[in-house]
């Protein structure tokens, strides 16, 4: 085992180079240990090697004493479910996410699906895992789980996600959906069944060699085939889902994707005006550091309070249950709702949407026409050795503006602004930019990339 493969959010390598089955034992086994807890739940993505991890991984934690319960097959927001609905002590779910093939996974939770990152005991995990002796020679190729309980949740799941609308209200829209044969090819066919609209599968075989494009929606290229389909004009919206099913995307009815600042504006509105006048009103509303100024600007016309925060996971979980929010959303396609334990879901968020196209009777491209103003440069990678020097000279060149290092360093002018990030894995910075014109945002994007880059 790599140390390396304990991550910011989670646990990521490739497979079985970096994680293999007795790191996934005794990744278990310290799990147990971290919670002092014992019924933790268990769930699985279809890559090829997630069969041999979740069997190894339930052997570590029934070797400290743990009880597993092991959901199967299942989306990561089916993980965070069944842990908080069940009042389980922890979930796992073996997945790498949108990752290529070679890669797996982990990404853990403990009760009410409060997320476990590095500053929130990951961390502990993996010392547990690299300094108890104990772990060190009790792993074999032979061992098995002894006490697994085998529990199907999607009926439950189904009935919680479809919850967030009014079913009869929903319009019966055209929609095309691309699971990109990870786990929405077993989630949506169950849950969209319920709804009037007409779905047109695309990639719905669970695959883990992702015969058609790797799972990973935010990449252009990923997007071809769905994109182009919806430039027919005959379709009402396009759904992409990453590979664990926790994120989703969405492509208008030109064909046009659809940023996830935008789509967090428009889901934003929606849950300020339905909680606006009730008694236990919550009217705040989280979103990251890379995002676009609609953001800020549609919670404020709603009468909501915005709040910006870190990128990842984790961080926005703790966020959401510190500020009691309603709803948060990241330019990454993770959408975060208070109704459901402060976690994320794909599925919900494409429901939350169905609706408000029914609702509004609207198209997406109508939806999202009163951001055209908002010119944003969508993010942009620089390979940079020395990252924290880089980031000094930003400071520095910008010395005049409103600055703040909550991730990074974001800097702000009345008519641009921009974020820098480092990124955890690799020698590289991120670039968030945006500005009231198409010519400054492109003006300054190549100025930020020059003080980066040189």
């Amino acid at each position: 085992m790599k140390e390396k493969i304990f991550k910011a959010y989670d646990v990521r390598g490739i497979y079985p180079d970096e994680l293999d089955e007795e790191a996934a034992f005794k990744i278990g086994a310290a799990f147990v240990t971290f919670l002092g807890k014992k019924n933790i739940v268990i769930g699985r993505d279809m890559r090829r090697s997630s069969d041999a991890l979740s069997d190894s991984l339930a052997a570590g934690i029934n070797y400290r004493g743990g009880k597993v319960i092991d959901i199967g097959l299942c989306s990561t927001d089916m993980v965070y479910f069944a842990v908080a609905k069940y009042k389980h002590d922890g979930g796992i779910m073996i997945t790498a996410s949108h990752n290529p093939p070679q890669y797996n996974g982990m990404k853990f939770v403990r009760e009410n699906a409060i997320p476990i990152g590095e500053d929130s005991g990951l961390e502990q995990i993996k010392d547990i895992v690299v300094r108890d002796k104990e772990l060190q020679g009790a792993y074999s190729s032979k061992t098995k789980p002894t006490d697994a309980i085998k529990k199907q949740v999607l009926v439950e799941f189904r009935k919680h996600v479809l919850s967030f609308i009014d079913i009869d209200k929903i319009k019966p829209l055209k929609i095309i959906v691309d699971a990109g044969n990870g786990m929405a090819g077993l989630t949506a066919p169950e849950i969209f069944s319920e709804l009037k609209c007409k779905v047109i599968p695309m990639c719905f075989e669970l695959d883990g060699s992702f015969p058609d494009h790797q799972p990973d929606p935010l990449v252009p290229e990923n997007r071809v085939k769905i994109e182009s389909r919806m430039k027919k004009g005959d379709l009402d919206l396009g759904i992409a889902f990453d590979g664990d099913a926790d994120r989703c995307f969405f492509i208008d009815d030109k064909g046009k994707f659809v940023p996830g600042d935008f789509i967090t504006a428009l889901l934003a509105e929606h849950f300020l005006k339905k909680n606006k006048g009730k008694k236990d009103s919550v009217s705040k509303v989280i979103y990251d550091v890379r995002a676009s100024w609609a953001v800020r600007d549609i919670v404020h016309k709603s009468g909501g309070v915005p709040l910006v925060n870190r990128v990842g996971h984790a961080f926005f979980k703790q966020r959401m249950r510190d500020e009691k929010a309603v709803f948060g959303g990241e330019v990454s396609g993770h959408y975060y709702f208070r109704d459901n334990f402060n976690a994320d879901s794909g599925i919900i968020a494409a429901l939350v949407l169905i609706g408000i196209l029914s609702d509004s009777g609207k198209k997406l491209s109508e939806l999202v026409s009163r951001f055209k103003d908002y010119h944003v440069s969508g993010e942009i990678n620089s390979t940079v050795q020395d990252k924290d020097a880089a980031i000094a000279k930003l400071k520095e060149k910008y010395s005049d503006a409103k600055q703040y290092f909550i991730d990074g360093i974001s800097v702000e002018y009345d008519d641009w602004h921009f974020n820098v990030r480092k990124s955890n894995t690799e020698p590289l910075l991120r670039l968030n930019l945006e500005a009231k014109s198409s010519k400054l945002m492109k003006q300054k994007t190549d100025e930020v990339l020059g003080v980066i880059r040189s």
